[in-house]
């Protein structure tokens, strides 16, 4: 077996214990109020780490280029309460018109 393969099972066996750690502690108990917030909070949070990564990354430095007016105009379209589909057509035509001029 190569060294790759036990890599991926330890790190599946790692993730199915840490999964299984929460329903064992807490059993039929709900989460306290103070970290239902929280947990609430964890996947909006975790989706923009993802879109600012992705809009203003670069290779260690940050770049600033047609990604970014096109989260502009993705925002403003989502402010202005637009279609999911139209918010994501006006923010590519915005890309794109920003990366021909």
């Amino acid at each position: 077996m190569s060294q790759t393969w036990i890599v991926i099972g330890a790190v599946g066996a790692a993730t199915i214990a840490m999964k299984s750690v929460g329903p064992l502690l807490l059993g039929d108990k709900p989460l306290p109020d103070h970290l239902t917030g929280i947990v609430a909070l964890l996947a909006p949070a975790l989706l923009a780490a993802l879109v600012v990564t992705q809009v203003a990354g670069g290779d260690e430095e940050i770049v600033l280029d047609a990604r970014l007016v096109g989260l502009g105009a993705a925002i403003v379209a989502i402010l202005l309460r637009a279609p999911l589909l139209a918010v994501v057509v006006i923010a590519a035509v915005a890309t794109a018109g920003a990366r021909l001029l």
